[in-house]
């Protein structure tokens, strides 16, 4: 399995179809607080910012919210 690092510079490339698995493995790398409450959503927040990320869990994950994943992980 590619690095985390090397996994976001691919979804910084190309920001369409990811798995919500490697959207968790990321966005848990680069510190930021994941939730699964149970529903067909998978919440991401950064600790010190006051925004939240939702992210339907279906396949594949859109490239907008692979944006604003990178924007948040950026920030």
């Amino acid at each position: 399995m590619p690095s985390a690092d090397k996994t976001l510079q691919k979804m910084k490339q190309n920001p369409r179809d990811w798995r919500i698995e490697d959207v968790k493995s990321v966005a848990a790398h680069y510190g930021l607080k994941i939730r699964s409450p149970g529903g067909s959503h998978v919440i991401f927040m950064k600790k010190g910012l006051a925004k939240i990320l939702s992210v339907p869990a279906h396949k594949p994950t859109k490239g907008v919210y692979i944006k604003k994943l990178i924007k948040m992980i950026e920030e």
